[in-house]
């Protein structure tokens, strides 16, 4: 069988051991937000009580969604479904993201908070490995039999709408970063710093500069950028789920921090990554056999 052709995927040895691991992945995100203060409360984080009410969204969004396309795309690709492919490689960038907050985001020198989450450190450590796996695996086996069908007036729209969205949000994650930087605090910074230099480094120095790739490679390499546009969209729409499950639950629970303005900004964001996604998908295709 050869690698272009979109049946492929990989070893028997290694779809059959990514399949069980993403729904062990999954199975373990579902009980990780279980487990946390969403329902039996057992995990205590080490922050304000305001990224707490953040995290009943983040974990509800694990819960919900993150769990069931990890299970269901493992026991897709027992099944050698196509599908399968779609579905694992838009979840490791965003597992990537949750592992390292939750692993290491807290704030640990602070004695007015109290918590045991490193307790399930290894826990957090096994999704980022596995987030890892999956990635390079889906990469691997991503259909390369593709063909585009891109106009050059709508790539150039699409270019300059995301160039302008991404630049916009490295802008205000920069304005914050150089605040701290000139006065030594923020509303954000002073509430939880360490969380704040993590998200910050992670958004800033990982996920703008992966979709602005995704957006060069779209001009030069169309074809091979295929599973890149994935990877991108597949974090930015989880993401994005995610910042508006937490402005949910920051609403019902009446945290004085909950922001409409912010929330309708996310809200067009969203509409405009989704928005994003079809054209992208519309515009590929694959070949015949």
């Amino acid at each position: 069988m050869k690698q272009n052709d979109y049946t492929y995927f990989g070893t028997e040895f290694e779809r059959i051991v990514v399949s069980y691991l993403a729904i062990l992945t999954g199975l373990m995100l579902a009980y990780l937000a279980i487990q946390g203060p969403l329902y039996l409360n057992y995990i205590h984080y080490k922050t304000h009580q305001i990224v707490i009410n953040q995290l009943l969204g983040q974990d509800a969004v694990n819960l919900y969604l993150l769990s069931p396309m990890l299970v269901l795309g493992g026991y897709l690709l027992l099944r050698k479904k196509l599908i399968a492919k779609y579905l694992l490689i838009m979840t490791p960038l965003f597992l990537f993201y949750y592992a390292l907050s939750y692993a290491i985001g807290w704030e640990w020198m602070a004695k007015e908070y109290t918590g045991n989450s490193e307790q399930y450190f290894f826990h957090f450590l096994g999704v980022l490995i596995s987030a890892l796996i999956i990635m390079m695996y889906t990469l691997h086996i991503f259909p390369k039999n593709v063909k585009t069908t891109f106009k050059k007036t709508g790539l150039t729209v699409y270019t300059v709408i995301y160039s302008v969205f991404l630049i916009l949000f490295a802008m205000m994650w920069m304005k914050e970063v150089l605040n701290v930087i000139e006065t030594g605090t923020s509303r954000a910074y002073e509430i939880a710093p360490a969380a704040f230099w993590l998200v910050r480094t992670i958004d800033l120095g990982f996920c703008i500069p992966l979709g602005l790739i995704s957006i060069y490679l779209l001009w030069v390499r169309p074809e091979k950028a295929y599973p890149v546009q994935y990877l991108f969209y597949g974090f930015f729409i989880t993401q994005l789920t995610a910042v508006l499950g937490m402005a949910l639950v920051m609403f019902i629970n009446h945290d004085p921090t909950f922001e409409v303005t912010s929330s309708v900004v996310f809200i067009i964001l969203y509409i405009i990554v989704i928005t994003g996604f079809l054209y992208i998908n519309r515009n590929y295709r694959l070949k015949a056999r």
